[in-house]
């Protein structure tokens, strides 16, 4: 066996709506097919690939849980870092850049809706 990219990530949310809207308007990702689960949820898409499972749960808004999980981060390669900035700007979103000139990477930092943290890593030559 050898293991070639990871398919996607499944992220639980007391905030469909508000999770959807921000993956779609931030890093640009589409609502997409889904199967019939018999529980509500959205697939959103990079291309034709699901990358980002949500899952709507009942309870109190998740924001800050991620502090009690062991999942620190996920990270997307991309193209357009200035695009992403500028949208990010325009947002008055909160986020971070850093640049690794070890690994050639430009990485921006951004937290979803409920607090999730997300590298978007941009190659340094762009």
């Amino acid at each position: 066996m050898r293991i070639e990219r990871l398919d996607h990530v499944n992220l639980r949310t007391t905030q469909l709506a508000a999770m959807i809207a921000w993956y779609e308007e931030v890093l640009e990702l589409h609502v997409g097919p889904r199967p019939d689960f018999p529980f509500p949820g959205a697939w959103l898409y990079a291309g034709d690939v699901a990358v980002i499972h949500l899952v709507e749960i009942d309870g109190k808004p998740l924001v800050g849980s991620e502090a009690g999980l062991k999942l620190e981060h996920f990270a997307f390669s991309a193209r357009g870092a200035a695009a992403l900035e500028s949208r990010l700007l325009t947002r008055k979103a909160a986020f971070r850049r850093s640049v690794n000139e070890q690994t050639g990477i430009a990485a921006f930092n951004l937290w979803d809706p409920d607090g999730n943290h997300i590298h978007v890593d941009f190659p340094l030559e762009e």
